[in-house]
């Protein structure tokens, strides 16, 4: 019996795999120390677990456990990343850049920045979200303390070029900050071979629970500074101040060893069966994608519908299909992604364009309920 509406939405947020709610259960009643308290078991019971999960989340980045930081999630850390080092290099210079595709929490806190005095460049893209290599080159002056480039699109799914992009950056004496919440858990990541300074991602993307998410801050070649933008304790060296969220951390700790034992498994599954979505609704002639096909994540689908009310459709669609409508409704009417835009699509597209994104929990069963769903829906458009 399938659930309806079927969950297609898994870059919002994903479902807690119930290995990680079992793993954490005892730390909200049995091991419920604060990991600060040094006096006695309990409190060394906690900071065990901590440690135990920060060592298990480096290795899905291949990073030091020293160099991940924890936070309440991703946005949280983008914003400690980014505030950090405009306010602790300042007087190196002012100038940062980052791409007009990045998610809001980057391009949002750039424009806060921006009122405080900071020069921020959006770098453009091309129609398949790519940028110029070249126009980051040229971007790039004196002042500049720092690059922001997601890893991963969280609407198309492109996959930045993220060797190539920190080669630039660090040829010319900047700082690269990467966005790495939808590529985590999905695709190889290697913060030393990807030339990545800081990178922030969460729990709530790789099967974890919401409310945890690391900052990764590079300890050496170079050694990377932030400054804190929370006080009170000095915890996380300083970094981040506040009790640890030891069940939630625990969870991220063990969702991230569930991705280091089962991802490439878990994409080869995914990608078929996005491929089976993406090409049989393809095959109803109504139906675009929207991005580049070859260099994706494995669960990414954003497809647009041609000739049809955009609005109309997502409403009929999301009744038995939970996905991404690609925009974000800051009115009574919705505005076209941001994302859609900056590759050049035009408006009516835009707002006709939905994400799907599958995941870990995603069935046979589902996909094909999904297609028939909305060949059905196609024929009445």
């Amino acid at each position: 019996m399938l659930n309806i509406p079927v969950y297609m939405d898994y870059n919002a947020t994903t479902p807690c795999d119930p290995r990680v709610v079992e793993t954490m259960l005892p730390y909200f009643t049995k091991h419920f120390g604060n990991a600060a308290s040094h006096t006695h078991g309990y409190g060394w019971t906690a900071k065990e677990a901590v440690d135990l999960a920060r060592e298990q989340i480096a290795g899905l980045i291949h990073s030091e456990p020293g160099e991940i930081i924890f936070t309440s999630g991703a946005t949280e850390a983008i914003n400690l990343a980014i505030k950090g080092v405009f306010e602790l290099y300042h007087k190196k210079g002012n100038h940062i850049i980052t791409c007009s595709t990045e998610h809001k929490a980057v391009l949002d806190t750039c424009k806060t920045l921006e009122r405080r005095g900071a020069q921020i460049t959006y770098l453009p893209v091309n129609k398949d979200g790519s940028i110029l290599l070249s126009h980051l080159e040229e971007a790039i002056t004196p002042q500049t303390i720092l690059v922001a480039c997601m890893y991963a699109n969280n609407e198309t799914g492109y996959i930045h070029p993220v060797e190539e992009i920190s080669k630039i950056v660090h040829e010319r004496n900047s700082y690269f900050f990467c966005d790495g919440t939808q590529a985590i858990g999905k695709i190889p990541v290697d913060v030393n071979d990807g030339g990545i300074d800081l990178m922030a991602f969460s729990g709530h993307k790789i099967d974890g629970p919401k409310g945890i998410g690391v900052l990764y801050m590079r300890r050496k070649n170079p050694r990377m500074r932030v400054q804190p933008q929370m006080d009170g304790g000095g915890h996380e060296n300083g970094f981040r101040s506040g009790t640890l969220n030891v069940p939630g951390i625990v969870g991220m700790g063990k969702a991230a060893l569930l991705c280091i034992e089962e991802m490439y498994q878990d994409a080869e599954r995914i990608s078929r069966l996005r491929d089976q979505l993406e090409q049989s609704l393809l095959e109803t002639g109504q139906v675009s994608v929207n991005g580049n096909v070859a260099t994706r994540l494995p669960n990414t689908a954003n497809l647009a519908f041609h000739g049809v009310n955009g609005p109309q459709l997502i409403t009929e669609v999301t009744k038995k299909i939970a996905v991404s409508a690609g925009s974000a409704c800051t009115s009574a009417l919705p505005e076209p992604s941001h994302v859609l835009r900056a590759m050049g699509l035009p408006d009516n597209l835009a707002k006709a364009s939905l994400r799907f994104s599958l995941g870990r929990f995603t069935t046979q069963e589902e996909v094909e309920f999904a297609i028939k769903t909305i060949e059905e829906i196609l024929k009445y458009q």
